[in-house]
């Protein structure tokens, strides 16, 4: 780099506004060199122009024509991110209205630009408590902007210009909104950071104010008409070149992502209201999704009990040829040779007869309708059903048609609860046979039945030969051994009862199957709803999305601010998503809270039904926020990005 280059140089600067017959030259043909450590004071009337030439020295702006070199480079020749680094560690900006974000104290906003910069917070923060006790700010480090008189605004303002410690201080009429003695001190500051070695560039319309520089321009309709010196410059080195932005680094990026989230959860407690019924939607839709899959679950877990009550991995045959065939009471041909025949099939694991009817059982004085349920010793096993008290009846009673009873809970309640006795060794009359009970079941968490009557069980043979007179079977129930599968297993049934009887005079009921069937139509059903529930979900994703659009709208000067400080497009692209994403997933929160919530009513209101809840299910809630978020922030995002640095400033 040429040593000798001026700091700043501008060769035939225009700068229009507007086109066609609306067009106006607001800078013509403006040459202008500005030397290392020199005071420079533009000086001129309202509307001259010296506000334009100051943002396109600064970068903020763009000359229509001409050339801008900042130490030899070509300014056309930089990135926006390159940019964005000039504006950060290159220039501080002190403006007239102050531009402090009212939501940041007065720390925070002095670190503003070293922010962007990744400067490490400790590091951070003992810069900026320097700042402060040089600029006598102390005891205002942590009031909000509106605590602020005017002087101390601009004071804050000037420490946040010097946060990056820049080589050029540009300052848009710094005292032209305050009082004389806070207007002399601000002077004071920039005479001393002249002083210091920092090049100042002080717009101003006061010659009062303009006499305190080293060299004054005068601006008039857009054009230099006079610039003379009144003082002496003292050169200084030039740096030995413009650093580029560096390559984004993982601290980095991670800095940014932390500080855009103070930056959203500050904006979000700022506006609560708003916020709230922002996010409404999305709790709706996170509640009805997470409900629906923890209902679904419920219902299928439920169904799934029931299936299981009847037996796992269990093959039921029944007479007839199918549901609802009219003549299966009047088949007699599924009889105790094919289970014994079933029994010796390696597929089957354990096989037992079935034979049922309603009968009235008695203990003493108290009579209750029942079903009499016949089964063989393997019933049990066969079911997955275990005993509460005592035994079950083996093959020696069924061979005997003993007489020997095993009641389920609901006989034990109705029969002996009220009488106070224990129920085994007792004798009850079952259709005016007595029999002895030797044990009570386990009471079951489901079943498919409906009916609350009793069930009474003995041998098959009992009720076959004392109380039926019939050899016919209701049923044949057959646990599938677990090294073959149902299908196989239901395949061979079927074919050894066609050759048996001549015809399939019968139908084998796949307990697996149904399991399947009832599993994929509650997951079908499941999806269907949360559908619906997604519906709410996108509602409320537009709401996120247009309510950021408001906030951008609102906060274009803060989108200026923090462009003219140094924020990249991606430092901005990524503070507005980050708060859409916190707003839905703070949405999704409180959507699995209410779903929770309902949850617990389910509960509490001793429904038959229960949600059942699982990780998946939140994570998918929590997955669908991200998403949401992110899908419907981006669009305010990358708006707030396409933002230019002096119209949003203006505004």
């Amino acid at each position: 780099m040429n040593v000798s280059a001026p700091l700043i140089r501008l060769r035939s600067v225009q700068r229009n506004f507007g086109a066609g017959e609306a067009k106006v030259a607001a800078l013509k043909n403006i040459d202008l060199s500005v030397e290392p450590g020199d005071f420079v004071a533009i000086l001129g009337p309202s509307g001259c122009g010296k506000s334009t030439l100051l943002n396109i020295i600064g970068c903020l702006d763009q000359a229509t024509s001409g050339d801008y070199e900042i130490a030899g480079r070509q300014v056309d020749d930089l990135s926006q991110n390159e940019l964005a680094h000039l504006r950060r560690e290159y220039f501080g900006f002190v403006f007239q209205n102050y531009y402090l974000l009212p939501n940041l104290t007065s720390t925070e906003n002095i670190e503003l630009s070293a922010v962007y910069a990744a400067v490490p917070p400790k590091t951070r923060v003992a810069r900026a408590n320097s700042l402060i006790d040089a600029m006598r700010l102390h005891s205002l480090k942590s009031r909000r902007p509106s605590e602020l008189s005017g002087g101390q605004q601009q004071r804050v303002a000037v420490a946040r210009a010097l946060m990056n410690e820049p080589r050029v201080i540009l300052a848009d009429e710094p005292t032209g909104a305050l009082d004389t003695n806070s207007s002399e001190d601000i002077l004071h500051v920039l005479e001393e950071l002249n002083q210091a070695h920092h090049t100042i560039i002080l717009v101003t319309h006061d010659m009062k104010v303009a006499e305190r520089a080293k060299r004054i321009i005068e601006l008039r309709d857009g054009e230099i008409v006079s610039d003379h010196r009144a003082k002496p410059n003292t050169r200084v080195n030039l740096p030995q070149s413009l650093t580029s932005e560096p390559e984004s680094t993982f601290s980095r990026v991670w800095g940014q992502l932390e500080y855009s989230l103070a930056m959203a959860m500050n904006a979000i407690t700022r506006h609560k209201l708003r916020a709230a019924l922002t996010t409404l939607g999305i709790v709706i839709g996170i509640a009805a999704v997470v409900s629906v899959l923890a209902l679904g679950r419920g219902a299928t877990q439920r169904v799934l009990d029931n299936i299981s009550s009847l037996g796992t991995s269990t093959l039921e045959v029944f007479p007839g040829a199918d549901f609802g065939d009219i003549r299966s009471n009047r088949v007699r041909t599924l009889t105790v040779q094919d289970a014994q025949v079933l029994a010796e099939q390696p597929y089957a694991a354990s096989v037992t007869p079935v034979v049922t009817a309603n009968t009235n059982v008695r203990f003493g004085s108290i009579v209750s309708r029942a079903q009499l349920v016949g089964v063989g010793e393997q019933y049990l096993d066969v079911r997955g059903f275990a005993l509460d008290k005592g035994r079950f009846f083996n093959s020696r009673d069924v061979r005997r048609l003993a007489q020997d009873v095993v009641i389920d809970q609901r006989a034990s309640e109705v029969l002996f609860l009220q009488a106070g006795r224990t129920p085994i060794g007792s004798i009850i009359l079952i259709d005016k046979i007595p029999s002895r009970v030797v044990g009570v079941l386990r009471e079951q968490s489901s079943s498919f039945s409906s009916s609350r009557d009793p069930r009474v069980f003995l041998p098959y043979t009992t009720v076959q030969g004392r109380f039926l007179g019939d050899h016919s079977l209701r049923s044949i129930l057959l646990r599938v051994d677990d090294r073959f599968s149902m299908d196989v297993a239901q395949d061979r049934v079927t074919q050894l009862l066609t050759y048996r009887h001549g015809a399939e005079d019968f139908l084998v009921i796949n307990q697996g199957a149904i399991r399947e069937t009832i599993s994929s139509t509650s997951a079908t059903m499941s999806l269907a709803i949360s559908i619906i529930g997604t519906i709410s979900l996108l509602v409320g994703g537009i709401g996120v999305m247009n309510i950021m659009m408001v906030s951008v709208v609102e906060r274009t000067a803060e989108i200026g601010l923090r462009m003219a400080v140094g924020a990249q497009r991606s430092d901005i692209l990524w503070q507005f998503l980050v708060e859409a994403c916190l707003l839905c997933v703070l949405g999704g929160v409180l959507g699995i809270t209410l779903a929770l919530v309902a949850g617990l009513g389910f509960t509490l209101a001793d429904l038959p039904l229960r949600l059942v809840y699982s990780w998946n299910a939140f994570l998918i809630a929590i997955t669908c926020s991200i998403v949401t978020g992110i899908v419907f922030g981006y669009l305010p995002a990358r708006t707030a990005t396409r933002l230019d640095p002096v119209s949003a400033l203006r505004r």
